[in-house]
């Protein structure tokens, strides 16, 4: 992103979906208030970030190149020689007919090579079924490891054993490029969660693959997806898969020891482990056109690119939350795709719960709004309401939470729910954590005075 941001703020970015070796970057638009109903503040033209400031990059796997195949040489290292005609025979005398011996003979070599050649056809079909299948709903399902029950309950070993066969590599091509991702089965109808920016360049007549932790691959198919959360889910033909249990984010605390598991640069079946470093991270990675709010959970668990989508367990191997970004210092740049520097971020289970119930339901999510556009240019102390939206339309959306608050273009936002804010991607995030329905208070400040107000959060699928 080449947005200048005020200083003290984070300059977050993301690796695109169909990432080159070179750093992608955004233009900056034309500045104008958008609307908090819509989710999309626009783009800030305030300073650049602090030294101490991270940037988030969307964690999947760029395309990988392989080497072309080599000629493959015989186990001896060279050709054989063919060995020398034997001298021709002399006939042998008129006989009869053939003998018992001659029978015998004929019959034991008929014998000899129709075994031979049972034996190289089933050779050659278990080599078939061993490379060149596809896994299908005829397939095993994968199954957990000896360490489910030789190393003791609530060890990392335990934990990777009982989960690592609920976790999936996910393959796409689409007209974007190529790329992997990770992602966890969610419920026995064959439902799989992932992130996004993981599978959107297959929205459009692309083809997404699932490889299970066994090898097998199954075609996938979007069920919805949901851009401002950063979450997908796909579905695959099978109902043998055991899903992951969703544990609760909002019982998580920093310090809590948790393990992250996906294909971090497309080596499947990965296994990292650390702790909850920071809660509530205010976390905008995206282009301003497809951007994604977190109010994420920071860790320590290594992620790189290609643990997108997987999920972060807790030490009873539940799901708090979804990796689906990383970061780097800012004013550094990318030489194809840089990895983990120990501080990453995932989704909190809570929103995922609520997100992907909504999508599988209806295909789209909804999003929780207050009714008001942003004014994106103001550089003083909280967040300011625009004096007008675009096309001259009202900066308090009428009959809006706002609105029935009695909030007014101008008033400038101090605090959501006593949490001092300072920019508008902030407090879109915080909003975004919420739910369709709570009642939250904003401190706001109208003419040098101060005060709470109340409203209920309503609901937007844009």
């Amino acid at each position: 992103m080449t947005s200048e941001r005020e200083p003290g703020r984070d300059d977050w970015r993301p690796w695109d979906q169909a990432s080159t070796s070179d750093e992608v970057t955004q233009e900056v638009p034309q500045q104008q208030p958008e609307p908090a109903w819509a989710a999309l503040p626009a783009p800030s033209a305030q300073g650049a970030a602090p030294a101490a400031a991270q940037q988030a990059f969307a964690t999947q796997q760029g395309p990988t190149t392989h080497p072309a195949p080599t000629t493959q040489l015989s186990p001896w290292g060279a050709p054989v020689a063919p060995a020398p005609a034997a001298p021709p025979e002399a006939p042998a005398p008129a006989r009869r007919g053939p003998g018992w011996g001659a029978l015998i003979g004929v019959s034991l070599a008929v014998a000899l090579v129709s075994g031979l050649l049972g034996g190289l056809l089933g050779a050659a079909l278990t080599d078939g079924e061993s490379f060149g299948s596809t896994g299908s709903a005829a397939g095993s399902a994968p199954s957990v490891g000896a360490g489910a029950t030789t190393r003791p309950d609530g060890s990392v070993a335990n934990i990777a054993a009982r989960t690592t066969p609920s976790v999936v590599t996910l393959r796409v091509e689409g007209g974007g490029g190529t790329g992997t991702g990770s992602g966890w089965v969610y419920d026995e109808r064959g439902h799989i969660v992932t992130n996004n920016h993981v599978v959107a360049s297959a929205a459009d007549g692309g083809e997404i693959t699932v490889v299970l932790a066994n090898g097998q691959q199954v075609p996938a198919t979007i069920v919805g997806r949901d851009a401002s959360y950063d979450l997908a889910v796909v579905k695959v033909d099978r109902t043998d898969l055991d899903p992951l249990e969703l544990g609760r984010s909002a019982d998580v605390v920093v310090g809590d020891q948790v393990i992250a598991v996906g294909a971090p640069l497309g080596l499947d079946s990965t296994v990292t482990s650390g702790i909850v470093s920071a809660l509530n991270r205010p976390v905008t990675p995206g282009a301003a056109d497809d951007q994604a709010f977190i109010n994420a959970i920071q860790t320590d668990a290594a992620i790189n690119p290609g643990n997108s989508g997987g999920p972060l367990l807790d030490m009873q191997g539940r799901v708090i939350g979804v990796n689906s970004a990383i970061a780097r210092a800012p004013g550094s740049e990318i030489s194809g795709q840089s990895g983990n520097i120990g501080v990453g971020f995932a989704i909190p289970s809570d929103q995922v719960a609520t997100t992907v119930e909504q999508l599988i339901t209806t295909g789209k999510a909804v999003h929780p709004i207050i009714g008001v556009f942003l004014d994106s240019t103001y550089d003083g102390e909280g967040v300011r309401i625009a004096d007008e939206g675009p096309s001259g339309q009202p900066a308090v959306a009428p009959d809006g939470p706002a609105d029935e608050a009695g909030l007014r273009a101008g008033d400038v936002v101090i605090a959501f729910e006593g949490r001092p804010v300072s920019d508008d991607g902030e407090l879109v995030v915080l909003i975004r954590s919420r739910t369709v329905g709570d009642s939250v208070t904003l401190t706001i400040m109208r003419g040098g005075a101060q005060r709470d107000v109340t409203m209920v959060l309503q609901g937007s699928a844009d």
